[in-house]
Order: C-alpha cells, then sequence, then structure tokens
C-alpha cells in the first residue's frame, strides 16, 4: 500500500519531556480538543470548524517510549472519502539516541495514510506544521503555536501546494 505518513526531528530534552509536550495536545495542535488526551483508553475529539472533526481514542501511553491513538471517527470536509481517516493510528516514538549529545528523536507517524489517500499531500503538510513545527517548539521553548493550520487560508495554501513544512533538524 505504500509508506505511512512520517515526519522525525531530534531535541536536547529528555525522552520524558518529549512524552509530556506530546500529551499536551491543546498546546500544540489545537485549544479545540474536547476530552481527556493522556489516558489510556479515553476517546477525545479534535474539530477545526468546517474543515475537520476527528475522534481519537488513546491506545499507548508509554512514558518516555509512545503515545498512540487510533482514529475511531472522522470526517474531513475536503476529501471526496470524508472518512479517510478512520480506522487509522497515530503514533509518536520517542528514542533516545546514541552518541556523546544524547539528543532525544520523536518519529511521528500516521500509519494508513499513504500516498495512495487523498489526504496524504494536504495532510503531509498540516501534519508537518504541527509536528515539526508547533510540538517541537513546545518541547525546545515551552510554546508550541497550536491551531496555526485549522484555518481555511492555511488549508487553502496546502491543497495550492504554496503551504511550507518547517525544516526537520
Amino acid at each position: 500500500m505504500g509508506q505511512d505518513l512520517t515526519h522525525s526531528f531530534t531535541v536536547d530534552q529528555s525522552p520524558e519531556q518529549v512524552y509530556e509536550a506530546i500529551n499536551d495536545v491543546r498546546h500544540w495542535w489545537s485549544d479545540n480538543v474536547v476530552g481527556e488526551t493522556g489516558t489510556l483508553g479515553a476517546e477525545w475529539v479534535y474539530v477545526a470548524p468546517d474543515i475537520h472533526f476527528s475522534k481519537q481514542r488513546t491506545t499507548a501511553l508509554r512514558p518516555g517510549e509512545r503515545v498512540e491513538w487510533l482514529v475511531v471517527d472522522s470526517h474531513l470536509d475536503f476529501l471526496a472519502d470524508p472518512q479517510e481517516w478512520t480506522g487509522t493510528t497515530i503514533r509518536f516514538d520517542i528514542s533516545r539516541e546514541d552518541g556523546p549529545d544524547g539528543r532525544t528523536r520523536l518519529t511521528f507517524t500516521h500509519f494508513g495514510l499513504t500516498r495512495a489517500v487523498e489526504c496524504f499531500d494536504v495532510c503531509e503538510t498540516a501534519w508537518g506544521q504541527y509536528v515539526l513545527g508547533s510540538l517541537r517548539d513546545l518541547i525546545r521553548s515551552g510554546a508550541g503555536r497550536p491551531g496555526e493550520f485549522s484555518n481555511p487560508e492555511s488549508l487553502e495554501a496546502a491543497l495550492a501546494g504554496t503551504a511550507q513544512v518547517p525544516d526537520a533538524s
């Protein structure tokens, strides 16, 4: 079926700090999150009005190692199949890199979101803004940029291919 959408970066912070930041979803993805994101088995909702609705179930919480969400329902208004995300899995793998600097690597993968699905290009750009931009900023400086991609202008830029994905370094 092809390669799943993946973004990865390294930071100086500890795996535990990275884990805590991932679970602070409202401070890097959106404040339009309803429900408890950091409780195993809990279901919660992300909404960008007139663009995106998704309900996630938190399926893995391993401090300093992994956070995983199963998308149990979705409606992306700009897709021919608006439920394209339903049944996909969003995973954050955290690992300590070998070497003298001991940096922490975060690998984000949206399993089931491959080049074969309509959302891939737009979602790759949007997840890039959130993961490589906002989440990485939250980890490094304590301040993310939630909601930066949750508006019609950002969506139109992504659909037109003019939106910018932050550098992963």
